[in-house]
C-alpha cells in the first residue's frame, strides 16, 4: 500500500523541490489547499526552517540550512515507518535505473539548444532543420517513456511520487506540437523543468546530496 506523507512534510519538501515557492505554488504541488499550505509555512518560518524573500514586488519561501535539514529527518522518518524497508529498497532501486535514463534526458536538451557547427565547434540550434528536432524529440520521448515503470513502482510506496509521469507527458505532448518551451525551458513546465524536479526528488529521498553525485551520470 502506498503511504501518504504528512501535510507538514509535503509543504517542507515542496520549498526544497521547487526552489524557491510562494503559497499557491506550494500548495499546488501536492495538492494542498492553499490556506492549509500557508499555516503550515508560517509555522515553518516560525522554527526557522524556511524564510520569505520579497523582491520587485514578488515573493517567495526558500529553505534556511535548519529546513534543509528537517526535510532530511523527515524524509528518512518516512521511510523508516516501514518495518519491511521496502520503500526505501524502492527508491534506491528506482534511483540506480533512473540513472542512465537521466544521461539520456540530459544530452537530448542540449541537443536541443546546441548542434554541431562547423569546425567541429558547437552552434546555436535554430531549429531550421526538422530531422534534427524530430530525432531530439525521439530522444526525448524514449526517455520518459523509461521513467515510467519507475515512476509506478515509486507512486506504489509513496504517494507523494504520484503525478509525475502526468506532468512529463503532458510537457512532452505540448513539444511535440511544436512549443519548444516544453523542451527546456525555465520552470516546471518543461520536459526538463519536471525532470529536475523528480531528480532532487530522488536524491533528497535517498538522502543523497546533489553535489555528492560524482561517479553516477551527473546532475541535471
Amino acid at each position: 500500500m502506498s503511504s501518504a506523507s504528512e501535510p507538514e512534510l509535503l509543504v517542507l519538501h515542496a520549498v526544497r523541490i521547487l526552489g524557491t515557492a510562494d503559497d499557491e505554488s506550494a500548495a499546488a504541488r501536492y495538492g494542498l489547499d492553499v490556506a492549509v499550505a500557508r499555516e503550515h509555512l508560517l509555522d515553518l518560518e516560525a522554527f526557522g526552517l524556511v524564510r520569505r524573500a520579497e523582491f520587485a514586488g514578488l515573493g517567495g519561501w526558500s529553505l534556511t540550512g535548519r529546513g534543509r535539514a528537517e526535510d532530511e529527518r523527515l524524509l528518512a522518518a518516512e521511510l523508516a515507518t516501514d518495518p519491511t524497508g521496502r520503500p526505501a529498497a524502492v527508491v534506491h532501486e528506482v534511483l540506480a535505473g533512473f540513472d542512465p535514463l537521466n544521461g539520456r534526458l540530459r544530452q537530448a536538451c542540449t541537443d536541443w539548444q546546441l548542434r554541431p557547427g562547423d569546425g567541429g565547434r558547437l552552434d546555436v540550434n535554430d531549429h531550421r532543420d526538422p530531422a534534427w528536432d524530430a530525432r531530439v524529440l525521439d530522444e526525448l520521448g524514449a526517455a520518459v517513456a523509461g521513467v515510467r515503470p519507475l515512476l509506478a513502482r515509486l507512486a506504489a510506496v509513496l504517494e507523494r511520487f504520484a503525478g509525475y509521469d502526468g506532468r512529463l507527458d503532458g510537457a512532452l505532448a505540448a513539444a511535440c506540437d511544436g512549443d519548444g518551451s516544453r523542451v527546456a525551458g525555465l520552470g516546471a513546465a518543461s520536459v526538463h523543468g519536471v525532470w529536475m524536479e523528480l531528480h532532487e526528488d530522488l536524491l533528497a529521498t535517498a538522502g543523497i546530496a546533489r553535489g555528492a553525485v560524482t561517479s553516477r551520470e551527473g546532475a541535471d
